[in-house]
Protein backbone atom coordinates (compact mmCIF):
# COMPACT_ATOMS: atom_id res chain seq x y z
CA UNK A 1 0.00 0.00 0.00
CA UNK A 2 1.44 3.28 -0.69
CA UNK A 3 2.21 5.70 2.17
CA UNK A 4 0.51 8.43 0.15
CA UNK A 5 -3.28 9.63 -0.05
CA UNK A 6 -4.98 9.38 -3.20
CA UNK A 7 -6.90 12.08 -2.48
CA UNK A 8 -5.01 15.53 -2.27
CA UNK A 9 -7.58 16.90 -0.60
CA UNK A 10 -8.34 14.41 2.01
CA UNK A 11 -6.90 14.56 5.82
CA UNK A 12 -5.57 11.89 6.96
CA UNK A 13 -2.98 12.72 10.54
CA UNK A 14 -0.71 9.52 9.21
CA UNK A 15 -0.52 10.10 5.29
CA UNK A 16 3.25 11.74 5.25
CA UNK A 17 2.02 13.58 2.28
CA UNK A 18 -0.23 15.80 4.63
CA UNK A 19 2.43 16.06 7.53
CA UNK A 20 2.27 20.36 7.01
CA UNK A 21 4.78 21.12 10.45
CA UNK A 22 7.03 22.65 7.98
CA UNK A 23 5.90 26.44 7.53
CA UNK A 24 6.00 27.06 3.48
CA UNK A 25 7.76 29.88 2.14
CA UNK A 26 5.31 30.95 -0.76
CA UNK A 27 6.76 32.52 -3.58
CA UNK A 28 7.00 32.28 -7.38
CA UNK A 29 10.56 30.49 -8.54
CA UNK A 30 11.59 29.02 -11.34
CA UNK A 31 13.80 25.71 -10.78
CA UNK A 32 14.53 22.62 -13.39
CA UNK A 33 12.54 19.57 -12.87
CA UNK A 34 13.83 16.19 -13.92
CA UNK A 35 12.31 12.59 -13.64
CA UNK A 36 15.17 10.19 -11.38
CA UNK A 37 17.89 8.64 -13.41
CA UNK A 38 17.24 11.02 -16.69
CA UNK A 39 19.24 13.69 -17.87
CA UNK A 40 16.45 16.04 -19.81
CA UNK A 41 15.21 18.74 -17.48
CA UNK A 42 12.62 21.48 -17.63
CA UNK A 43 11.76 24.37 -15.68
CA UNK A 44 9.09 24.82 -13.78
CA UNK A 45 7.62 27.20 -11.41
CA UNK A 46 7.52 26.60 -8.02
CA UNK A 47 4.59 28.09 -5.78
CA UNK A 48 5.66 27.44 -2.29
CA UNK A 49 8.85 26.15 -0.70
CA UNK A 50 9.21 24.14 2.62
CA UNK A 51 12.32 22.18 4.42
CA UNK A 52 10.11 18.83 3.96
CA UNK A 53 9.06 19.47 0.09
CA UNK A 54 7.38 21.72 -2.43
CA UNK A 55 4.22 22.75 -4.87
CA UNK A 56 4.78 23.42 -8.30
CA UNK A 57 2.83 24.26 -11.44
CA UNK A 58 2.88 20.90 -13.65
CA UNK A 59 -0.25 21.50 -15.85
CA UNK A 60 0.46 17.66 -17.14
CA UNK A 61 0.48 15.73 -13.53
CA UNK A 62 2.50 12.82 -12.50
CA UNK A 63 1.57 10.18 -11.06
CA UNK A 64 2.37 9.81 -7.50
CA UNK A 65 4.83 8.40 -6.25
CA UNK A 66 7.10 9.15 -9.19
CA UNK A 67 10.77 9.59 -8.04
CA UNK A 68 11.73 13.28 -9.25
CA UNK A 69 14.62 15.63 -8.66
CA UNK A 70 14.43 19.99 -8.47
CA UNK A 71 17.08 21.84 -9.10
CA UNK A 72 16.61 24.78 -6.79
CA UNK A 73 18.37 28.10 -6.59
CA UNK A 74 21.01 28.28 -4.15
CA UNK A 75 20.26 25.17 -3.13
CA UNK A 76 20.79 22.43 -5.72
CA UNK A 77 19.33 19.40 -6.71
CA UNK A 78 16.91 17.62 -4.22
CA UNK A 79 15.61 14.23 -5.02
CA UNK A 80 12.01 13.47 -3.40
CA UNK A 81 9.04 12.14 -4.51
CA UNK A 82 5.18 12.86 -5.75
CA UNK A 83 2.88 12.80 -3.51
CA UNK A 84 0.11 14.16 -5.10
CA UNK A 85 -0.81 15.56 -8.64
CA UNK A 86 -3.91 17.60 -9.02
CA UNK A 87 -5.65 21.04 -11.00
CA UNK A 88 -2.27 21.37 -12.63
CA UNK A 89 -0.15 21.57 -9.78
CA UNK A 90 1.91 18.87 -7.83
CA UNK A 91 3.17 17.92 -4.56
CA UNK A 92 6.70 16.96 -3.61
CA UNK A 93 8.29 15.65 -0.55
CA UNK A 94 11.47 15.78 -0.36
CA UNK A 95 13.86 12.79 0.31
CA UNK A 96 16.04 15.31 3.17
CA UNK A 97 15.36 18.33 4.61
CA UNK A 98 16.42 21.38 2.92
CA UNK A 99 16.72 25.18 3.94
CA UNK A 100 14.23 26.93 1.82
CA UNK A 101 15.93 30.59 2.77
CA UNK A 102 18.78 29.47 0.98
CA UNK A 103 16.49 29.71 -2.53
CA UNK A 104 15.77 33.92 -1.71
CA UNK A 105 19.06 34.61 -1.11
CA UNK A 106 20.37 37.07 -3.74
CA UNK A 107 22.85 35.69 -6.37
CA UNK A 108 24.58 38.63 -7.19
CA UNK A 109 28.47 38.96 -6.18
CA UNK A 110 28.63 42.13 -5.80
CA UNK A 111 29.03 44.25 -2.44
CA UNK A 112 26.14 46.73 -3.23
CA UNK A 113 23.65 47.14 -5.25
CA UNK A 114 24.66 49.44 -8.74
CA UNK A 115 23.61 53.38 -8.99
CA UNK A 116 22.05 53.77 -13.00
CA UNK A 117 21.86 57.64 -13.49
CA UNK A 118 19.54 58.83 -16.28
CA UNK A 119 21.37 61.16 -18.79
CA UNK A 120 20.77 64.45 -18.77
CA UNK A 121 19.70 65.87 -21.94
CA UNK A 122 20.05 69.10 -22.68
CA UNK A 123 17.39 71.17 -23.92
CA UNK A 124 17.29 72.91 -27.32
CA UNK A 125 17.23 76.98 -26.78
CA UNK A 126 13.97 78.50 -28.18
Amino acid sequence: MDQFSQDPFASSTEDAAHNRQDSRDSLFLMADFRVAGEKDARPVRVRNLSQGGLMAEFADGLPQGLRVEFDVRGIGWVPGQVAWSAAGRIGVAFDRQIDPKLARKPVGQGTHTPTFVKPILARPLR
